[in-house]
């Protein structure tokens, strides 16, 4: 049986594809990988990298995308950045966009916090603990 790599792609719904691109591109940093237009058959759709070979696909739909949180209060997915300050760092850079990001946790093995992109969707964004030593002082 073949080795698991990861996740290749995870897609979002949208009604507004030009509104939620610069959300992940320019505010969360991801790139653009394509773009397709929209064709008698097919919607448009955006794929755009967030690293490590994993991509979000978001395809332009008439129906509005979920916004409620998973059964554990959380978004049930998330994006992952390197480090505790880059986590607090991308905070300050969506609070001061205008858009909601919740408080930074400390969990057993991560840092996370929960933002809403433009269509209301909840996000986990998390940053991976050290192993050993002391966590960071509180943001």
């Amino acid at each position: 049986m073949p080795d698991l790599f990861g996740i290749n792609h995870l897609t979002l719904s949208t009604t507004h594809l030009d509104r939620l691109l610069p959300y992940y591109t320019e505010l969360l940093g991801a790139v653009l990988a394509f773009e397709r237009a929209a064709t008698e058959t097919d919607p448009r759709i955006a794929v755009i990298d967030v690293g490590g070979n994993d991509h979000l696909m978001i395809v332009e739909t008439a129906a509005a995308p979920t916004t409620e949180l998973d059964p554990l209060g959380k978004a049930g997915w998330g994006l992952r950045v390197g480090t505790h300050a880059q986590l607090c760092e991308l905070r300050e850079q969506i609070l001061d966009a205008g858009w909601p990001a919740g408080e930074i946790e400390t969990l057993p093995t991560q840092w996370t916090m929960t933002v809403r992109d433009p269509d209301g969707r909840p996000v986990d964004v998390r940053a991976h603990r050290p192993r050993t030593g002391p966590p960071p002082p509180a943001a």
